[in-house]
């Protein structure tokens, strides 16, 4: 019973219970492969990002929870967290992160040569991104950075070279992680200002709304360039049409700024990379 009490925090540490965070990882990654392999990329590497995106994932969260351990006690939606609870010593927790970190290397090892080097990159990322909520109010930026990193690394495995197209995709990808990262933000907003924790959302203030607009036109506006570039035909259009449809919806969720509205607008951005990415899939497909 202890050991089944044990293994179960230890799934929740890694958020097996809540997988949207590996669905928002994967989505630009498939977006990437896709590209990358023009429609057809290989199944073995395809298998091997989307474990790996699951490993790395987990990893972050194991990584987050040691980092905020002393923090989330006291913050409402963070507060039955295992390490919080004491469920989970934090060398326990440090020991499966680099577990997973070194499970992670294990499948990069599988890959070619460049794709390893900007592997120790996305570790470097993951490691570094909790700490940054400590010093900057810049975290979001720091999560899209490293939620995006799978991009040059999906073209690398593929291509074995980072074309401009991947960068494109990346800082689409980048403005995109900051947009619902922002949201989740404005969930915990008083809270993180009653503990000193930083973030895009207080840093947005009353403007969050605005800018959240602008760095979602300036991301649609990346994508439907590329597409342009690519000669992507109507299926990347419509997939497009439909996240753009999306993020109006999302809008329209944090209108009042309240705090189940405005997780359910993150939630929401699992249906919006779903929705560039089957546009992708098909407009090859045809």
């Amino acid at each position: 019973m202890l050991i089944k009490s044990k293994l179960s925090a230890y799934a929740r540490l890694m958020r097996v219970d809540k997988p949207i965070g590996t669905y928002l990882v994967c989505w630009p990654m498939l977006w990437a492969l896709w590209i990358a392999g023009s429609g057809h990329p290989d199944g073995f590497i395809v298998f091997v990002f989307l474990l790996g995106a699951w490993v790395m994932r987990s990893a972050g969260c194991v990584i987050n929870d040691y980092a905020d351990r002393h923090l989330d006690a006291r913050v409402q939606r963070t507060k039955n967290r295992p390490l919080a609870t004491g469920e989970i010593r934090s060398i326990e927790a440090l020991f499966l992160f680099f577990a997973l970190i070194s499970l992670a290397l294990m499948l990069v090892l599988l890959l070619n040569p460049f794709t390893l080097q900007l592997a120790v990159a996305a570790v470097l990322l993951a490691a570094f991104y909790p700490f940054v909520k400590r010093w900057s109010h810049l975290p979001q930026f720091v999560l899209g950075i490293a939620f995006a990193w799978s991009i040059p690394m999906a073209f690398a495995a593929v291509q074995n070279t980072v074309p401009y197209q991947a960068w494109v995709l990346f800082f689409a990808t980048v403005l995109w992680v900051v947009v619902y990262d922002t949201m989740y933000a404005m969930v915990d907003r008083n809270d993180d200002c009653n503990i000193g924790v930083k973030s895009t959302a207080i840093l947005f203030g009353e403007h969050d709304k605005t800018i959240i607009l602008a760095l979602q036109v300036l991301m649609f506006s990346l994508l439907y360039c590329l597409g342009v570039d690519q000669a992507w035909g109507v299926f990347y259009d419509l997939g497009l049409a439909i996240a753009l449809g999306l993020a109006a919806y999302q809008q329209y969720l944090i209108r009042n700024r309240e705090r189940d509205a405005c997780f359910r607008a993150f939630l929401n951005n699992h249906y919006l990379g779903a929705a560039v990415f089957f546009g992708l899939f098909f407009d090859y497909a045809g």
